[in-house]
């Protein structure tokens, strides 16, 4: 692993302090001279009215009310009454609440806990398919080790019913996609980074979203948020990793109000959405663990609010996208399905909008690519999580970069057995799990990819020039990409190699065989 230059391995820990103006934050400074600030609070509790007053459930973040007194980032169980997270020593807790609106910020600092100026900023969205996931899971250490210099932010948001209920009831009463659309509780973190920042080093102007799943797939509604247009400016650079672009309805069609209608713990209350508002937090995670897994599989809880005005894919096609540059990253079939697999069926599964002829365009048009298992899994990770990263890299015109990613049907540029989703990120995280392919000089390339990009826009300009990537095109360029394979005999492969025609092609005919039936395009 790249470590810092100048480390200062046994240095003597301070207790670095922040003041945000209404809260004053005390952090700590690790070993390696990387400064923690765990669980900084940015929107009031979003709690019901039975648990506080303020009624902020399914509604809006609000700013965070005046703290009397410093706040520690810590304590000696790794928790403090206004901080729900863990601290990485205590990680095997796993800490589920409904107040959960706080960030991580690491930065690296001397022994005092005194960070540098205007630092690049990498700001990390969790995946987990909008139902799972939390900051604690990352360290932002890692990453820091691999850039030599440059902040990590990692932030958390509202998961399942308590940030993306859907339907009437909650655009009347409360607020769409709570966890992610501006204005609510992803936008209102960045806007909150914007803003202090520069108190951690920072640079307000110098900020680079990424995210892996669920967190690229948010990257991707920033990217096109306000029809590219939000203000002020929230970052200069995206990268996705694996870009899930799950289904996006209007907040009032089929799919949402059935999705509401199946929060079904309210039903006899002569006002549901009251009820909602003020029933026990574990009654709505009951329910919405029953709607996760009841549901079709590899589809997760998803619905479109007020910020996305059109199709993604309409806004990408027309460039309308915020920030200036980005690097994409690219199974959700039951395997056990071989005997019974059928790639026409599957499509009409996969798109309740979908009508027997979209179907069967879909099935004409995968039925030359192995089994029906095989055309499924094809199906889903093009369209799902392949096809969207292409979308943005024609956004872009020239100003981006095609890294590889996992996918389970093989298309995938980031090779490593046994390929699948998700497998990428212990490489650029390693306090995650362990890379399963040992290689140092591997693991530094791949990983300085990302980080190389967050600091310069261009993974061209190295942080460790001897790194073993080779000169690396826009992606406009040849369409070209970089693989990272291991061989059958065990050694490092990085080479770039041309996106495949026939990949290209699939990806634009299921984006039109019918633009209003398949939602998520």
């Amino acid at each position: 692993m790249f470590v810092a230059a100048g480390v200062v391995l046994c240095a003597r820990a301070q207790s670095p302090i922040v003041d945000l103006g209404y809260a004053q934050y005390q952090g700590t400074v690790s070993p390696a001279n990387i400064s923690h600030f765990l669980g900084i609070r940015y929107a009031a509790a979003p709690l019901g009215l039975s648990i506080l007053e303020g009624d902020f459930r399914f509604r809006a973040p609000q700013p965070p009310t005046n703290a009397t007194a410093s706040i520690n980032g810590v304590d000696a169980n790794g928790l403090t009454p206004t901080n729900p997270l863990e601290t990485r020593a205590a990680a095997e807790v796993v800490i589920s609440t409904e107040d959960c609106l706080f960030f991580n910020v690491y930065y690296p600092s001397d022994t005092a806990g005194t960070p540098v100026e205007d630092l690049p900023v990498l700001l990390w969205i969790h995946g987990g398919g909008y139902v799972a996931g939390r900051a604690s899971l990352y360290d932002g250490e890692d990453d820091i080790y691999q850039s030599n210099r440059g902040i990590v932010v990692i932030i958390q948001y509202r998961l399942g019913v308590f940030g993306f209920l859907p339907g009437a009831e909650v655009k009347k009463n409360g607020a769409l996609n709570a966890g992610r659309d501006p204005s609510v509780d992803q936008d209102f973190a960045l806007r909150c980074i914007n803003k202090y920042i520069a108190k951690f080093g920072g640079g307000p102007a110098r900020v680079t979203i990424w995210g892996e799943s669920a967190g690229a797939g948010s990257v991707l509604q920033h990217i096109v948020a306000n029809n590219g247009k939000t203000q002020p400016q929230l970052f200069r650079g995206a990268i996705t990793s694996s870009t899930f672009l799950s289904s996006q309805y209007e907040y009032n069609d089929r799919i949402p109000e059935l999705l509401y209608g199946e929060v079904v713990v309210c039903t006899s209350a002569t006002d549901a959405f009251s009820c909602l508002q003020t029933v026990n937090a574990t009654v709505l995670e009951t329910a919405n663990t029953q709607i996760t897994i009841s549901g079709f599989y590899g589809t997760y809880l998803f619905v479109d609010g007020f910020f996305i005005t059109q199709r993604p894919t309409v806004s990408l096609l027309q460039g309308a996208v915020n920030g200036v540059s980005s690097s994409t990253r690219t199974s959700f079939v039951n395997q056990s399905t071989g005997d019974t697999a059928n790639a026409t069926q599957y499509a009409l599964d996969l798109f309740p909008s979908f009508g027997p002829v979209q179907a069967d365009k879909v099935g004409s048009l995968y039925a030359g690519l192995g089994t029906q298992l095989f055309q499924e899994n094809a199906i889903i990770g093009e369209s799902t999580l392949i096809c969207p990263t292409y979308y943005l890299l024609r956004a872009f015109h020239g100003r981006a970069f095609k890294v590889g990613d996992p996918e389970l049907h093989g298309f995938a540029e980031f090779a490593i057995p046994p390929g699948l989703h998700s497998c990428d990120v212990p490489y650029y995280f390693p306090s995650t799990a362990t890379p399963l392919f040992q290689n140092t000089s591997f693991i530094n390339a791949f990983a300085q990819s990302s980080t190389s990009f967050g600091i310069s826009l261009n993974p061209n300009v190295k942080i460790d020039p001897t790194t073993i990537t080779p000169p690396w095109k826009e992606w406009e360029v040849g369409h070209t990409e970089m693989l990272f394979n291991e061989t059958a005999a065990g050694r490092r492969l990085v080479e770039p190699l041309q996106t495949s025609d026939a990949l290209l092609e699939r990806c634009q005919c299921v984006s039109s065989i019918h633009p209003c039936a398949v939602a998520r395009f």
